[in-house]
């Protein structure tokens, strides 16, 4: 549309122009008829008729010089016109190419440097700006780009380092619980007291793997934790965790399955899920615990019932999300990670988890790919 405006604009201005030095005023008729006064004045004067002639020489002056006033008369106005028009049409082509671009740069710059990146910003290679709008347009989707990785980055390094840093506490509290056990002198056997003692090891090679765990997300950034998956005998490794946390306690009931469980995971892994599943069910539930191992086609399940009384309702669709706690968390202090890491592990692992309210509690099912 604008092409098509300067072109007929162009056009008009030439039209113009060209009839303004095409057209010739036609003197030919005033030429004649001053040569016939000439020669009337000159048979007068000849003829001795001074009068005469002095009154037709007078005529043909005057005749003379009305003829270039008509003609300048004409030009004038037709050049002041051709002009006018020639420079209106220049500021309306300046207006619509130069000046609008430049003034929706300077409207769209103001807009960048609020912060709002959502903004785009409509260009046309055709003008003068065309390829400095697309430039800066691009500019504009990178920095946006740039800053949603950004934001997502933080988000992902808050929540491993939330995730590590809730995992720490289920070892501390192990070691103290087995501290607390051999103070009030529960272990009266030197076997037992090996025992106890060998356990609080354990868990403190268990937090300083943990940290290790931190200290590389801090150093690398790591986008989630590392898994290194190998073949392993589940129903071991889960009466293993069971015992290590029941010292003095027997809350936890791990029935053996009669088959070989074995599974293709993060060993571990896995046993943070067991410890995250009973810390929570003792925490919460403050009830019994059932844990149990099936077979279920290519997984393994593993599966840990409390009786008290489940989640509610209005909580299960957001109870793994991260740092979401239960409506009846009560005073209970926690970060709202425990089933979210649960989760992650499992589906990191190749399996996954499910929730249900059943027998007065709540049942949870992790289900990790046979070995």
């Amino acid at each position: 549309m604008k092409k098509l405006l300067i072109l007929s604009f162009a056009a008009a201005v030439l039209l113009t122009a060209a009839a303004f030095l095409l057209h010739k005023p036609d003197t030919s008729a005033a030429r004649s008829s001053n040569l016939v006064m000439l020669n009337e004045i000159e048979q007068l004067a000849a003829q001795g008729d001074s009068a005469t002639a002095a009154e037709q020489a007078a005529a043909l002056r005057q005749q003379i010089q009305q003829q270039p006033e008509a003609q300048s008369d004409r030009r004038i106005p037709l050049m002041c016109g051709i002009c006018l028009l020639f420079l209106g049409g220049v500021t309306g082509y300046c207006c619509i190419a130069v000046i609008r671009p430049f003034e929706k740069l300077s409207h769209f710059a103001d807009e960048i440097a609020s912060g709002n990146f959502d903004l785009p910003l409509d260009y046309e290679r055709s003008n003068y700006f065309g390829k400095f709008t697309w430039g800066f347009d691009r500019m504009r989707r990178e920095i946006r780009n740039a800053r949603d990785c950004e934001r997502e980055a933080i988000e992902n390094n808050k929540t491993i380092i939330a995730a590590l840093s809730h995992d720490i506490k289920t070892p501390v509290a192990s070691v103290r619980a087995y501290a607390e056990a051999l103070d009030m002198g529960m272990a009266q056997t030197p076997e037992q007291q090996a025992e106890y003692l060998n356990m609080m090891m354990q868990k403190c090679d268990e937090i300083t793997m943990l940290t290790d765990d931190m200290l590389l997300h801090a150093l690398s950034d790591l986008g989630s934790l590392r898994m290194q998956p190998e073949q392993f005998d589940l129903s071991a490794l889960t009466a293993q965790t069971v015992g290590s946390l029941s010292a003095g306690r027997s809350d936890v009931q791990f029935e053996k399955p009669l088959f070989a469980a074995s599974v293709y995971a993060d060993p571990v892994r896995t046993a943070q899920i067991i410890e995250n599943l009973i810390h929570n069910a003792r925490k919460y539930a403050k009830s019994d615990i059932q844990i149990s191992i099936r077979r279920n086609a290519d997984f393994m399940e593993l599966h840990v019932q409390d009786s008290g009384g489940g989640i509610p309702d209005q909580d299960m669709p957001f109870i793994f999300d991260k740092f979401y706690r239960g409506s009846n968390a009560g005073t209970e202090q926690g970060a709202g990670l425990g089933l979210y890491i649960v989760k992650f592990i499992a589906e990191q692992s190749g399996g996954g988890v499910t929730l249900q309210n059943e027998n007065g509690g709540l049942h949870v099912t992790v289900s990790l790919p046979c070995g």
